[in-house]
């Protein structure tokens, strides 16, 4: 039974260098004997020109045919945009057997790395189609039941406090989930080149958090000296606005935060108060809802969106987070 065995081509190493060492020292020889027979006048001065350039001219000929696999590497990179599903549409491993072994190997590492950015790209997608349906869908289900539970009466009171607990549970779910996928997504998508006021999104952000602060002694306040708009993605400014308010609200025992907008400028900042805590609402421990994850999804969001993002800590535990936008707009 005859088997056919793929052999795979053998690259020189040192092809390149030592075919252009050639090239130019058949030139270097022709050049000083033309030169001798002219010094001895055996060969007239055009003559000595014109062998001259033509060795010249052959020898650059020479070099171009070298450098030939180069320029086709070049041009294959060039037009490959990282989207393509096949890396194998390069064709990186059709190369010629005189291939020098550098440029062979810069070809493997090449497709590698297509295959690899080829197979990011797919998990990507993966991820961002599945988490969009698979946690949306059920996150929804969640939100519509507790509001159903909401609504039952003979409710004990302990039934509503767990209903709250669910119903603020599962909008940090839903904002974590939209982070998520706002950072898995590329960067140059439709959606990150929106045009949105600044100020009606955080109104919008600061209904929300109100409706989860309900029975605790915080109060949200927007402070608006100033009134810009932005051309990015509103979702992730929301995101991004939203994790620093609940930072500062976890810092917060009894007290205010402060939402204010400045030219170019959104600060949320922790106040609190210096009365004890009403009995109602004991005083919580400084404990693992102080991790800092908000912050960690904050600054990711604001690295990826360009908009610098500064924590300040003041005594008596107020914080400032400020978030600087380099290219406002008129609202």
């Amino acid at each position: 039974m005859d088997e056919r065995v793929k052999t795979t081509p053998t690259y020189r190493v040192g092809a390149f260098r030592r075919r252009i060492a050639w090239v130019f020292g058949l030139q270097f020889v022709a050049v000083v004997i033309i030169c001798i027979m002219g010094i001895y006048d055996v060969a007239p001065t055009l003559a000595v020109v014109t062998v001259i350039v033509i060795t010249t001219i052959l020898g650059w000929f020479a070099t171009r045919r070298e450098w030939r696999p180069v320029r086709a590497l070049a041009r294959l990179v060039a037009g490959w945009d990282g989207q393509q599903p096949d890396p194998n549409a390069l064709q990186l491993h059709k190369l010629s057997t005189h291939t020098d072994a550098d440029v062979a190997s810069l070809a493997r590492g090449l497709h590698g790395f297509a295959t690899r950015i080829a197979g990011y790209n797919q998990r990507e997608r993966n991820f961002t189609r599945d988490a969009s349906h698979e946690l949306r869908s059920p996150l929804t289900v969640i939100k519509m039941s507790v509001d159903m539970l909401a609504d039952e009466e003979g409710l004990t009171d302990f039934g509503k406090r767990s209903v709250k607990r669910i119903r603020r549970a599962t909008r940090e779910m839903e904002v974590l989930v939209e982070a998520l996928l706002i950072l898995a997504r590329e960067s140059d998508t439709v959606i990150d080149n929106e045009r949105f006021v600044v100020n009606d999104v955080l109104r919008q952000e600061l209904q929300s958090a109100r409706e989860l602060l309900v029975g605790r002694p915080i109060e949200l306040e927007l402070e608006e000296p100033a009134r810009f708009a932005l051309e990015g993605s509103s979702r992730a400014f929301s995101v991004l606005c939203w994790q620093l308010i609940r930072n500062a609200c976890q810092q917060t025992e009894q007290g205010r935060v402060m939402i204010t907008v400045t030219p170019g400028v959104v600060s949320v900042s922790n106040h609190e108060s210096v009365q004890p805590v009403d009995d109602a609402h004991p005083k919580r421990m400084h404990g693992a809802d102080r991790h800092g994850f908000e912050l960690a999804i904050a600054q990711r969001i604001s690295d990826r969106f360009d908009w610098p993002l500064e924590l300040q800590t003041h005594p008596g535990h107020e914080n400032i987070a400020r978030i600087r936008f380099p290219h406002p707009l008129p609202s």
